[in-house]
């Protein structure tokens, strides 16, 4: 497509004249960026409210709707996590390792710029910001390409960006937002080797399998999260309940909610019904396995496809166990390796759960909802990676850098 081999030579150029730019450069820009966004946030309200109107006549609706959804407060959340990274210390440039060898060579490694970067995301224009965020601070230029539910909150976020560059001194093209956003422009921007260094889909598992499967740009696959929250024979009631009733009802659109409930048959009679009763307060359906439905009323029988199922709505899945290697066993089976959590007093349980499961994030006595760039003091996330190569859960700074060797020699030849 022309409109992308455009952007691309926009970005390689736009890279090379960026990658190596000053940390104070990079976080006046960010500085700029977040006083801009406030400033400008009744331009962007107006934009999302085009969104929003589109969306709902589309029959968009629920958690869905959520994502989409921009507020004067989350606007300030946005700004506030592009100060974040401010503070953080800027990875480009660090020296990782430097040795000499017998030849007397000086043989290093240090950390630098990936390059440019395609980001393949759906309804949440949040991302739009974070994405920026990050790959200024690290000295990347970001092609994005949204999806035609937030274009306009997209496009509106995007100019204040640019514009923010360009009052910092920085080539404005360091971000760049595909505006086709038909299907033809995702295919197109997973072929564009010649100009992309990565690729990194976020949103539902269907769009990251299209990437993975198509793309034949080096791919992070990110974001699907059937998580579970199993609680132990030993858990502590009161914190089975608030710590499901966050997981699964915080914010039930994201990837780090909670899907499915795993609980010990020694105390499922006890406390099946009140962590229910909790999550009807939100109106929560849960479908179970015979056990569970002859426990609580209100449960639908699940079926064989409920276990692996992303609802990312108000919906959980819910099963009795007989052991902890019995949960362990099934979330290894349906889990996505995105984030699980158990709940209980018991410490070698605990230890077996954070040594067995083999997922990105594995709490104990806590919500999967803090697998967030954000809370793990990253100042956002660029997504949260699924995979075991070269990053794994969020993805922050460091994991938006690449390594080379740098070597000092003195005449040496071998």
């Amino acid at each position: 497509m022309k409109e992308l081999q455009i952007i691309g030579k926009k970005a390689k150029q736009a890279s090379k004249l960026f990658r190596n730019e000053s940390s104070i450069k990079k976080d006046l820009a960010l500085e700029l960026a977040a006083k801009n966004l406030v400033k400008n946030a009744s331009a962007i309200l107006s934009a999302n409210d085009t969104d929003i109107e589109n969306a709902t006549i589309n029959g968009l609706k629920g958690a869905i709707l959520d994502r989409l959804k921009l507020t004067e407060e989350r606007i300030q959340d946005i700004a506030e996590g592009l100060k974040q990274l401010i503070a953080l210390e800027d990875p480009v440039g660090e020296l990782i390792s430097m040795k000499q060898r017998p030849s007397g060579l000086k043989i290093g490694q240090k950390r630098v710029a990936i390059g440019v970067i395609g980001m393949i995301y759906e309804s949440r224009p949040n991302v739009t910001a974070d994405v920026f965020g990050l790959c200024i601070k690290t000295g990347n230029v970001v092609i994005l390409r949204g999806g035609k539910e937030a274009f306009h909150s997209n496009f509106a976020i995007v100019n204040i960006l640019r514009e923010s560059l360009k009052e910092a001194g920085i080539p404005e093209d360091a971000v760049q937002l595909i505006q086709n956003t038909n299907r033809e422009s995702a295919v197109a921007l997973m072929k564009m080797n010649e100009y992309l260094d990565l690729l990194i889909p976020r949103g539902g598992a269907g769009l990251i399998q299209s990437v993975v499967m198509n793309s034949t740009v080096p791919v992070i696959e990110t974001g699907v999260g059937n998580c579970h929250v199993y609680v132990d024979e030993y858990a502590d009631p009161q914190k089975a309940i608030d710590i499901v009733f966050n997981a699964k009802t915080h914010r039930p659109g994201v990837c780090n909610a909670a899907e499915s409930l795993l609980i010990h048959s020694a105390v499922a009679e006890k406390l099946l019904p009140g962590i229910v009763s909790k999550l009807k307060l939100k109106e929560v359906e849960i479908r179970g396995d015979e056990k569970v439905c002859e426990i609580v009323n209100s449960a639908v029988p699940a079926s064989p496809e409920d276990w692996g199922t992303e609802y990312l709505d108000y919906i959980m899945s819910a099963k009795v166990v007989d052991s902890l290697e019995g949960a362990i066993n099934h979330i290894e089976k349906y889990g996505t390796m995105h984030s699980e959590a158990i709940i209980t007093e018991n410490y070698s349980n605990a230890q077996q759960f954070l040594d067995e499961v083999d997922s990105a994030a594995v709490y104990v006595n806590a919500s999967t909802r803090f697998t967030d760039g954000f809370e793990f003091g990253f100042g956002a996330e660029i997504g949260i990676s699924t995979q075991k190569l070269h990053a794994r859960g969020p993805m922050g700074l460091k994991e938006l850098c690449t390594t080379k060797y740098i070597i000092y020699g003195n005449g040496q030849v071998r």
